[in-house]
């Protein structure tokens, strides 16, 4: 921490449910309406944007006076510019831990839950309440905390991606890809298939899990702390022209996988977040191996 500065805690959020309804459809009761033809209910909306608002209330009251302060939302964190000295609180589910960590270098991070009853808080372990207490340990550097791996992708030109979770690349309509995969020991095949996974161990309970379960691979996921990464190629169709066996494994530190465009337009996006991706051009090649980063999550 700045020994000049004091610490800036910057809460970060997303819109809620009953937001995006109200910015689609224009007021509360057409939402309702827009609800009840789909067998729902807005009040179970309006009970999670309360949720929501009480814990950021919360939050806010737990702040120390002397603190300075910041708020982003979600869609803005790529035009957000952190600190060092920032102390980062997510308020919402786990995946805006992930959806943070991404624009981080070493600040701590504390995820708060304003839902637990719905959410598993596997990042976002943290009631609200519990932060008047917690957040002068983390100011101090006596929170306990753990340092989770990231993925990144970076292309040929230069241009880079980290992912908490997962790093995707493919065709942005999820239809089929066509590459050549190169493993990093030396072997190659030709893919046509619906895109390539790279996750870490905190997202080896996410989407790559989901592909490693219907392949009987649940082995090869990295525990959550691990300084590696898994891979998985979703659904590669063999033919005459294209292969099927280089389709999961396990990358170590220093370690890439290396993916060379045949197709003209490839994606690459991480943690599920598709408007902030990289493009591939035919030709273009993108390695994706353990960045140099990682996320430090405050963990008590």
């Amino acid at each position: 921490m700045s020994a000049t500065l004091a610490p800036r805690a910057v809460v970060v959020s997303r819109r809620s449910e009953l937001d995006e309804l109200l910015g689609r459809h224009g007021t509360r009761a057409a939402a309702a309406y827009f609800l009840h033809q789909r067998g729902r209910d807005i009040a179970e909306v309006d009970q999670r944007h309360a949720a929501l608002h009480q814990a950021l209330n919360a939050v806010g009251a737990a702040l120390p006076s002397g603190w300075r302060r910041g708020h982003v939302d979600r869609d803005d964190l790529s035009r957000f510019l952190f600190a060092r000295e920032d102390i980062v609180i997510t308020v919402g589910q786990d995946g805006l831990v992930a959806n943070a960590a991404k624009y981080l270098d070493g600040q701590p991070v504390i995820g708060v839950d304003p839902e637990p009853s719905r959410n598993p808080g596997v990042l976002a372990r943290f009631p609200a309440a519990a932060m008047a207490k917690l957040l002068p340990s983390v100011a101090s550097g006596t929170a306990g905390t753990q340092l989770r791996a990231m993925a990144v992708a970076t292309l040929d030109d230069g241009q880079r991606l980290a992912g908490l979770n997962e790093i995707y690349i493919g065709h942005e309509t999820h239809q089929s890809a066509r590459y050549v995969v190169s493993t990093p020991d030396g072997r190659r095949e030709r893919h046509s298939s619906s895109g390539v996974l790279v996750g870490t161990g905190t997202g080896a309970s996410g989407w790559c899990a989901s592909v490693a379960l219907g392949r009987g691979l649940a082995a090869n996921l990295p525990a959550p702390q691990a300084g590696e990464l898994c891979w998985f190629v979703r659904e590669a169709w063999p033919s005459p022209a294209t292969g099927a066996e280089l389709t999961a494994g396990r990358l170590g530190a220093g370690e890439q996988l290396t993916l060379t465009s045949e197709s003209e337009r490839l994606v690459v996006f991480a943690d599920g977040v598709e408007a902030d991706h990289l493009v591939l051009a035919w030709g273009q090649r993108v390695t994706v191996g353990i960045g140099p980063r990682q996320l430090r999550l405050v963990t008590d």
